[in-house]
């Protein structure tokens, strides 16, 4: 069966699907039954159907393929968009927490335009908003410098009063008969060298002479047992120690350079008696402040010596002050000292508490709220830091949009 199209309606695939057809029925064998020219006409357009419809499904398929890999393509690039904008903001805070200033002051960002038309909108329907902020940078004034001026001695230092000789005749005249008009005072700090004293408590024995029995007062109080150091001296060592941060063996070089022998040993044993002796004090200051209706916590980084390097320990204070809430008792604060920050150093800390702990978003303080003896609340300032940090005008600067929620936060003061 021979048909015949126009070559210009013809599409480009169409005489391969002839060629395959004229393939097909030279190896099909011929029927038996003699076909009508309308029925080998249906099945030939039959034959063209399928195979269009092998060909659309092809496509189809094809396309769909496509499709995927474009999806997957514009996915991983906006995952790629979203890395480089996090990196952007990564280091938009580092570059602020070492050069930027640290205060919160809200002339920094008071002098800005309105970041919104509608700020209360903004803030109170806490609904993200994809249209950016652009924040114009002020220019820097100069600001010009006052000359320093030298701030007196403090009152209670003890004056030293030294005249210098005054004259007996007048240097131009030669004359005698000279009033005086006042004095300028020139004061000059001085240091007296600390000095060390040997204290003999003496305590004489006396006999009876009518029944021979001896008498003698008893040894005076010593802030550590049978101990040869005065509490003043005991004093400076931990405050040496633990509020100057002096090792023990640099204070022992520095007493031997005075003429008094302590070895490092003799100043372990001195500053572990002393904290036996304090714990009575410690556990009063403690269960006071821990008896509080409401107590702050917060942790900070201690640096400790350690053998060739330096670690890095965390001090825990806890903070009672009732008199913002009109309360009688006096404000006291707890300190405790750990070699890492892991969870279960607070746990212990707060394992007899019950009330209200104003803390930041530390996750070693969940498992005391989970138990229920101690309520959450959060801290308005590590909150207001944060959007802070996002409507800084130096971080905007560098990602030249903000979100209106952070600017609008800070502007309002409402944290």
């Amino acid at each position: 069966m021979e048909m015949c199209f126009d070559s210009e309606m013809q599409p480009h695939w169409f005489p391969a699907l002839l060629e395959e057809l004229k393939a097909a029925e030279a190896a099909t064998p011929k029927p038996t039954v003699q076909l009508t020219e309308t029925e080998k006409q249906i099945a030939y357009y039959r034959n063209v159907a399928e195979y269009i419809q092998g060909m659309a499904e092809e496509q189809e398929e094809h396309i769909h393929l496509l499709v995927d890999e474009l999806t997957k393509a514009k996915e991983e690039n906006a995952k790629k968009d979203a890395d480089i904008e996090q990196l952007k903001m990564t280091i938009a805070k580092q570059q602020r927490e070492i050069f930027g200033a640290s205060s919160e002051h809200g002339s920094r960002l008071g002098d800005q335009p309105d970041v919104t038309q509608s700020e209360p909108a903004a803030l109170d329907d806490c609904a993200p908003s994809e249209t950016p902020i652009i924040i114009d940078v002020p220019k820097q004034v100069a600001v010009e410098r006052r000359k320093p001026s030298r701030k007196p001695f403090p009152a209670h230092f003890p004056r030293e009063r030294v005249v210098v000789a005054s004259l007996s005749f007048c240097e131009c005249c030669g004359g005698t008969h000279l009033r005086k008009l006042g004095e300028d005072i020139t004061e000059t700090l001085e240091v007296i060298p600390e000095t060390y004293k040997v204290i003999q408590t003496v305590r004489e024995k006396f006999s009876c002479r009518d029944c021979e029995k001896i008498g003698q007062p008893p040894a005076p109080f010593h802030a550590i047992p049978r101990g040869r150091v005065g509490p003043k001296l005991l004093a400076k060592i931990l405050f040496d120690k633990y509020g100057q941060h002096q090792p023990l063996n640099r204070l022992a070089d520095r007493f031997v350079q005075q003429g008094v022998h302590l070895s490092v040993s003799t100043l372990a044993d001195l500053v572990g008696a002393s904290r036996k002796a304090l714990r009575p004090l410690f556990e009063l200051i403690e269960a006071h402040t821990l008896a509080g209706e409401r107590i702050h916590g917060d942790d900070a980084t201690v640096p400790v010596l350690a053998k060739g390097k330096t670690k890095t320990g965390r001090f825990w204070t806890y903070v009672r002050d009732d008199k913002p809430f009109n309360g009688p008792a006096p404000p006291s604060a707890v300190f405790y000292y750990s070699p890492d920050r892991k969870g279960e150093h607070p746990q212990a800390h707060l394992a007899t508490y019950s009330g209200i702990l104003q803390a930041d978003a530390y996750g070693g303080y969940g498992q005391l709220y989970g138990e229920g003896r101690i309520s959450e609340a959060g801290c308005w300032a590590h909150a207001r830091r944060k959007f802070f940090e996002l409507a800084d005008v130096r971080i905007a600067k560098d990602l030249a949009h903000i979100k209106p929620m952070a600017a609008s936060a800070v502007r309002r003061k409402t944290l």
